[in-house]
């Protein structure tokens, strides 16, 4: 362990000069310390679950002497076994407590961004301002590697406790879904091509004089509609294979087409009132079901 932990200072090139650099920099950024931790914790109390980490003031209060420490030890000037091992039962902490890796880089930005404005304001007039940069930037890229990687040895020891049958079934499973997702992309290029052939029999139908023109247009427009969110939907499905999330609203969207051509072609039928009610309650479901599920998603990406 000792040797992983001295060549990785060895890979930031983290030298001596910069510890003794960080070391004097110390009594300058302990006078920041107050005004870091007053927007430390504003900053991550806009991630919204924090409450859900902080539950009450002894904790705010333990955890805040703690961070002020991590602080002012970025600045200790020492560098050895025994600060790297606190490190990384910081990370283990987090990992235990289930606090989400975003939140951690997040957090990084923040301290990257007010120390190195505290640097500026101390050592503009500093020749070795940018060397000093540097070694702070160094100190806390290996901090940030060393708490990530609490996370990386979960991942890793999740699956190596799996047995020789469940990592062969899980294997099997991923290929199957990864062959069954391009299925989907092909069949959903196959709706678009009979969405293309639907537009143009709809033409057809309009030119040739078997419908109406006010019957005929609202075909074409619905089938086109039906065949944009073919398009979509195609979109973000080559999204979902390039490793983005699953997109229901897209589903949800092509059904909302396919309805409101339904009630295009029914609505010059007096006859069908009741089915052009009937399908505009189904579209407003869906339009309710597609606005909750995308209100989700962004609360979700703000916190």
């Amino acid at each position: 362990m000792k040797k992983e932990y001295s060549s990785l200072k060895t890979h930031y090139r983290l030298s001596k000069e910069d510890e003794a650099l960080l070391l004097q920099m110390k009594p300058h950024m302990e006078a920041c310390a107050d005004e870091f931790l007053e927007g430390f914790y504003e900053f991550i109390w806009n991630f919204g679950k924090t409450a859900d980490f902080l539950k009450n003031e002894e904790v705010i209060t333990r955890h805040r002497d703690k961070i002020r420490r991590w602080y002012l030890n970025l600045f200790g000037g020492t560098y050895d076994i025994h600060y790297f091992l606190k490190l990384y039962k910081i990370g283990e902490i987090h990992v235990k407590l289930g606090l989400p890796t975003h939140y951690v880089n997040a957090a990084f930005n923040y301290v990257r961004i007010f120390v190195v404005k505290c640097i500026h304001q101390h050592y503009h007039e500093d020749q070795q301002l940018a060397t000093r940069i540097e070694a702070f930037e160094r100190i806390l890229d290996i901090n940030l590697d060393v708490l990530t990687s609490s996370y990386r040895e979960e991942e890793v020891s999740r699956f190596l406790s799996l047995s020789a049958v469940e990592k062969r079934l899980l294997g099997s499973l991923k290929k199957a879904s990864s062959y069954l997702n391009y299925m989907l992309a092909v069949a959903l290029v196959m709706v678009a091509f009979f969405a293309v052939g639907l537009f143009g029999y709809d033409i057809y139908l309009l030119f040739s004089g078997q419908i109406d023109i006010e019957k005929g247009i609202l075909t074409v427009l619905g089938s086109l509609l039906i065949l944009w969110a073919a398009i979509e939907l195609i979109n973000e499905e080559i999204k979902h294979l390039r490793g983005g999330g699953f997109a229901l609203e897209a589903f949800i969207t092509l059904a909302i087409a396919a309805l409101i051509r339904k009630i295009m072609i029914f609505s010059l039928s007096s006859e069908k009132a009741m089915d052009v009610l009937l399908y505009g309650l189904l579209v407003l479901c869906l339009g309710i079901v597609y606005w909750l599920i995308v209100l989700y998603r962004r609360r979700s990406t703000v916190r």
